[in-house]
């Protein structure tokens, strides 16, 4: 056969700048390309493989589910899907759940909800929804619309009617952009394509007082930041501050296509059949590895082993900043951590991938460092020691 990359090129559309490597393998941390080089990956497909590759159990679970049941309609009843909604409910502020099949599809349902709610309770015109500068929410074309930045809208416009950007961290700049047709804020705990921005201490519980006081939803997109990534299993559990909706995707399925929508009872009634659907919304055979991965992750004892690497991995970050000036800032939660650079930091992203450690740069200058969840010790000190080499080789 053709060398796969060319065919790649041949015959995938270009929406991505890839990288020139093929990974043929993947076994917890570690990746390995075709020529057998092995990679440490803090990358962990953006935030998604939260259990690292070719876990054990999960490779279990669908197999098992594979010869079982596939997929049937949305119309009939599975027990997988089952499962899966009421243990999200049981761990978390919501009483509904609809599944999609990506973090976009995810907002979209969030944002329908959001408009098809406001529209039942205070009838039509009540549909814009207020979100941040240096957000992301999808690719849609709702929820390009709905994201932050000039460089997702370039090329699409017109962009989809009904949606502000403010400034993040501002209750002010909210408040100034509130209408009489505002239903929803839309919001990342900590925005993650956006620079590893951090929502500072009491924002959120100042803004879900907001929302309570003008009769607004509160929208939290959890796509890249819940299922652990915080050291709690969502991240709105660090401010004890519950949103009315809630998107999750990404590691929910550990690199298998799901997303979630979960809403409160009141809000959720606005769904009823022939508002929404998704043909493999909720497959038997993806919701069985989600539960499991949700079993997994959910355990007290794993996410305390997250806060603690998350918090060895800032320290190791910290002094290496003390001997690199090019580090201008460090900011993270967990194991969501931003390196601020003072320059743009793409090439330092592919001399780390030369000498094997895979990360990446969001924001042109903030190196994004998401590794799975199951990273050990030394496996960061590997990184921190990658890097620390890499610094001392790149100009700045």
């Amino acid at each position: 056969m053709e060398d796969v990359k060319t065919v790649c090129k041949n015959n995938i559309c270009s929406t991505y700048a890839r990288l020139p490597v093929l990974f043929v393998r993947g076994e917890g941390c570690r990746l390995w390309d075709e020529t057998g080089k092995e990679y440490l990956d803090f990358l962990a497909g953006i935030a998604v493989c939260n259990l690292g590759h070719s876990h054990p159990e999960i490779t279990q679970v669908l197999c098992e589910q594979a010869g079982k049941l596939v997929h049937v309609s949305n119309l009939f009843f599975t027990e997988p899907q089952a499962r899966l909604a009421a243990e999200l409910i049981r761990l978390s502020f919501a009483d509904k759940v609809f599944f999609a099949n990506s973090g976009a599809e995810a907002n979209e349902a969030a944002i329908k909800l959001a408009r098809k709610y406001s529209r039942d309770r205070y009838g039509p015109g009540r549909f814009h929804v207020i979100t941040m500068k240096d957000s992301f929410h999808g690719r849609t074309l709702a929820t390009l619309s709905a994201t932050g930045q000039e460089k997702v809208h370039k090329g699409f416009e017109p962009l989809v009617e009904g949606f502000t950007f403010v400034d993040f961290n501002s209750i002010e700049a909210i408040e100034s952009a509130l209408s009489d047709k505002t239903c929803a804020v839309l919001i990342e705990p900590i925005q993650g394509e956006g620079g590893i921005n951090l929502a500072r201490p009491g924002y959120l519980a100042e803004l879900r007082s907001f929302c309570r006081k003008h009769d607004l939803l509160l929208i939290f997109d959890e796509v890249q930041v819940g299922m652990g990534r915080t050291g709690t299993l969502f991240a709105y559990e660090q401010e004890g501050v519950a949103p009315d909706i809630m998107t999750l995707a990404k590691a929910l399925g550990n690199g298998l296509p799901i997303g979630a929508m979960l809403a409160s009872d009141e809000v959720a009634q606005a769904f009823v059949p022939g508002t929404h659907a998704s043909t493999f919304g909720g497959t038997p055979l993806i919701t069985a590895a989600a539960l499991r991965v949700l079993q997994i992750i959910s355990q007290p004892a794993f996410l305390q082993k997250v806060r603690e690497s998350g918090s060895y991995l800032q320290q190791c970050l910290k002094e290496l900043q003390a001997r690199h000036s090019v580090m201008k800032e460090i900011r993270g939660r967990g194991l969501i951590v931003g390196v601020e650079l003072t320059l743009p930091g793409q090439k330092l992203v592919e001399a780390c991938l030369q000498k094997g450690l895979i990360i990446n740069c969001t924001h042109d200058t903030v190196l994004r460092f998401v590794p799975p969840l199951i990273v050990e010790k030394q496996q960061i000190d590997r990184c921190v020691e990658i890097l620390d080499g890499v610094f001392l080789e790149e100009p700045a």
